[in-house]
């Protein structure tokens, strides 16, 4: 239907009063925040603000090398979070620039080019091969008209466009789908003209209401920082209560105020967790560079240690697991004879004139995806006796024949090429019954494959008096051509070993049932149900949490399903990976635990949105990073095991001689002096700790299971005390025995050295003996094993040290008797271990149940 309003658009007057009333064709800019808010919030953060405080009293005690170590962590990490936080918010910015290219507009009788922004409602639309559509609009006109709506609905292939028996535009109107009279914001024309009237611009168009849905998501807080603020809080309560208590104990019990507060600093420093930030931030840096290298960037870090977790990954098709691009699948002649298509394969003599007509058929400079795949496939077949023709005539595709055909002039020959879908080829050639049902038996076999089928027919034209439409050849039936959307080589074993992992995988696609049932097939995703969006839009909230258990394929989804799936996952307790590469995918990119973007296809706006980015689209590489995160996640675990174990000793021996009247052993200088040993530990050696054994082969954790669960807080303790008795006897043994307390200080820093070397060595492993765990390599441990024995030398042999740390020369003997105290410790906690694995599993098995 042409009215006179699609010659004449709107006049300039009255687009300027819709632009004033609407607002700019453009998403709004919804709680966008500056550098300076996005610092202050990270400023604030208890875990940064405990670095800040702790390099900060470094500083006024004058230990500046610690204080410089605290302050640069804290600055390191308020830069990261910074220019994180900052890249979030192109997000919209991305959509914006996506969803205004500029438009070709008819405004009071004249062509007019305008910014997209400036399109209006009622504004009416040239569409032509190429355009980026500025708005939602309602064709009015269409020639031959396809467009390429795979950012929106993520199907691959171009869909066909028509144009409105209506007046009015349908408010229910969506995305995908083919012989529809609705074009969409941000679609690529790839074929054909037409024109169109505006139904919807801005945040009212279908790509702004995705915009709008990222606007008001937020990402959620990790889990993992979570739990180690509220644990910091509580250590630095304790600690801080503590250190007052011994203040004031102290000034009442002896009277020296002065030593009383400096006994304080020392016990307050004994117990200032200040590590565990510094383990997060540095394990999560370095576990970022980790997943670099196998082509993962890391867009905020601390998704890493939650797709260590992760329970369930959501995958989109197109260009995710598979390539993005058609080819030719598979062939067939009416003899019967069928033949897929293989690379390296040859293709033989007898379906080569197939493949020659199917593309004589296609457009000769071609833009469609199918029309690219077949000149591909006739470019890989050996033609030497093919003739070079001209093409002289052409018909087009029409609502009433969905078939097109091409004339070419051959050696003084006319010959004609169609293609188009079977029904209308059928017809074109006339079959008989037989040969019908033949064929139509072959489209259903390679249908129900996800595979695209094209017919194909040749004839001869008599002269150059062309008939009026394509029914006046007389069309043989050549064959059949189908084309399909390749899986990419490295998903099938990729999708197995997340299966061996524990994850479930599961696509959600916006393609047809049949095609995603195919592909899920060939990508190894375990056998289960397909839902569709029709049926997922019946569902409440109770029945589509059922049919999780179930479904392994959505098919024809939206974006909001999209979303509301991840969330629906989310909301039965498991923890959700992403993929996806469009702008469909970017609200459940940001929804998801962790959003994986793809980085060479994926959109700006995918990319924004994610968590991680895969740089080289390999579907591979995210299992290589689920076993990273795995080992960072048990790293983490062998650190923070680690600290709860090496504070124990430091702690009770800066109790122990306040509680029996003793003098004070160690100062904020020797407490300041181990931390400069335990931070490079935490920091350094079990952030290079390499993987345990079953990394792969054991389930994911457990989403509520705690970082701090109570079995490894008590082997901690447990270490602690242990080690903590071992000090305390010899402490009392040789007060009595009358050692002067600069030798007792001296031997018991050495031996209390000695046996965080011992606690060093035996949390490296969860599961290997000690023999193992020893010589597994770890470069970083033998730096800093290195370093501490150059620097108990330097202690022992430089006078000015020993003053300043008011130590006394130890003969031979005793440091013998610090040394076997390591190494003591050492075998006891070797002993212990298989009890503890068997009560740590207990306790799991327990919460299980």
């Amino acid at each position: 239907m042409i009215d006179v309003h699609s010659r004449t658009g709107l006049s300039a007057e009255a687009a300027q009063a819709k632009l004033a009333a609407d607002g700019p064709n453009e998403l709004p800019r919804v709680g966008r925040r500056s550098i300076w808010r996005i610092a202050l919030e990270v400023v604030r953060e208890p875990m940064l603000a405990l670095l800040l405080v702790g390099g900060i009293a470094y500083l006024l005690l004058g230990d500046l090398a610690e204080a410089l170590i605290l302050l640069g962590f804290a600055s390191f990490s308020i830069i990261v979070t910074v220019v994180q936080e900052t890249r979030t918010e192109h997000v919209l910015e991305a959509l914006r620039d996506l969803s205004a290219p500029r438009a070709l507009v008819i405004r009071g009788g004249a062509h007019v080019r305008i910014a997209g922004r400036e399109v209006v409602c009622d504004d009416v639309l040239v569409l032509e091969q190429g355009d980026r559509i500025a708005a939602d609009a309602l064709l009015i006109e269409a020639t031959e008209l396809e467009a390429d709506e795979s950012l929106l609905t993520g199907e691959s292939l171009p869909v066909g466009k028509v144009a409105s028996a209506a007046e009015t535009a349908d408010e229910a109107a969506r995305p995908g789908g083919e012989g529809l009279p609705y074009v969409f914001s941000g679609a690529l024309i790839t074929r054909g003209t037409g024109i169109a009237r505006v139904v919807a611009t801005g945040p009212r168009s279908e790509i702004g209401k995705i915009g709008q849905s990222l606007a008001v998501l937020d990402t959620e807080a990790p889990r993992l920082r979570t739990e180690t603020m509220r644990i910091v809080r509580c250590c630095a309560i304790g600690g801080g209560a503590v250190a007052l208590t011994v203040v004031l104990l102290y000034g009442l019990l002896r009277g020296g105020w002065i030593e009383a507060v400096l006994a304080g600093i020392a016990i307050g420093m004994s117990m200032l967790p200040e590590e565990f930030p510094v383990v997060l931030t540095v394990f999560l840096a370095m576990g970022a560079w980790r997943i670099g290298k196998v082509g993962v960037l890391t867009r905020r870090a601390s998704a890493i240690e939650t797709l260590g977790s992760a329970t369930v990954l959501c995958t989109d098709k197109t260009g995710t697991l598979t390539e993005n691009r058609m080819s030719l699948s598979e062939i067939w002649l009416p003899s019967g004879e069928t033949f897929p298509m293989t690379a390296g394969v040859a293709v033989p003599d007898a379906f080569q004139p197939l493949i020659q007509t199917a593309a004589l058929a296609s457009a000769p400079d071609p833009t469609d995806p199918m029309d690219i795949a077949l000149h591909a496939a006739r470019g890989a077949v050996p033609s030497p006796e093919s003739p070079q023709g001209r093409l002289v005539h052409a018909y087009g595709l029409s609502p009433d024949l969905l078939a097109m055909s091409n004339v070419w002039e051959m050696d003084g020959a006319l010959q004609v090429a169609a293609k188009g879908a079977p029904e209308a080829i059928a017809g074109l050639c006339k079959l008989e019954p037989a040969a019908f049902a033949a064929m139509r038996g072959a489209v259903d076999a390679m249908a129900v494959r996800g595979i695209r089928v094209l017919a194909v027919a040749r004839a001869v034209a008599n002269d150059r008096n062309w008939p009026d439409t394509q029914s006046g050849f007389a069309y043989e039936l050549a064959g059949l051509v189908g084309l399909a959307d390749p899986l990419r080589a490295s998903v099938p074993a990729a999708v197995a070993e997340c299966r061996s992992a524990g994850i479930r995988v599961v696509m959600i696609t916006g393609d047809y049932a049949a095609t995603a049932r195919s592909i899920a097939t060939q990508a190894g995703i375990a056998q289960g149900d397909v839902l569709t969006g029709t049926d997922l839009g019946g569902l409440d909230d109770d029945r589509l949490a059922e049919r999780l258990k179930t479904v392994t394929v959505f098919a024809r989804i939206m974006p909001e399903q999209k979303l509301r799936i991840v969330q629906a996952f989310k909301a039965d307790g498991e923890v959700v990976a992403m993929t996806g590469d469009g702008v469909n995918d970017a609200p459940s990119l940001k929804a998801a635990h962790i959003g994986i973007a793809m980085g060479k296809r994926g959109t700006d706006v995918a990319r924004e949105a994610s968590a991680m980015v895969l740089l080289d689209d390999d579907f591979g590489s995210i299992v290589q990073s689920v076993r990273l995160g795995r080992r960072i996640y048990d790293n983490i675990r062998k650190a923070m095991a680690f600290i709860f174990a090496v504070h124990v000793p430091i702690a009770g021996l800066a109790l122990l001689p306040l509680f029996f009247g003793l003098p004070i052993l160690f100062g904020p200088i020797h407490i300041a002096l181990l931390e400069m040993v335990i931070d490079p530990v935490c920091a350094l050696v079990f952030e290079a700790e390499s993987d345990e054994r079953d990394i792969m082969q054991r389930s994911p954790r457990d989403p509520s299971q705690a970082l701090f669960s109570l079995p490894m807080i008590a082997w901690s303790v447990f270490q602690g005390g242990l080690a903590f008795a071992m000090l305390a006897a010899v402490f009392f043994f040789k007060t009595r025995a009358g050692m002067p307390e600069v030798e007792l200080r001296a031997l018991m820093f050495f031996a209390l050295i000695a046996q965080i070397v011992a606690l060093i060595l035996i949390n490296r492993s969860f599961s290997a003996s000690l023999s193992k765990a020893v010589i597994r390599r770890n470069v970083a441990l033998r730096y800093v094993l290195a370093a501490i024995g150059a620097v108990t030398a330097l202690i022992l042999l430089l006078p000015q040290a020993q003053e300043l740390l008011k130590f006394g020369s130890i003969d031979g003997d005793d440091m013998v008797m610090a040394l076997g105290l390591g190494a003591g410790l050492l075998v006891l906690l070797e002993a212990c271990k298989p009890v503890m694995r068997r009560m740590s599993a207990s306790a799991e098995d327990i919460q299980k149940a």
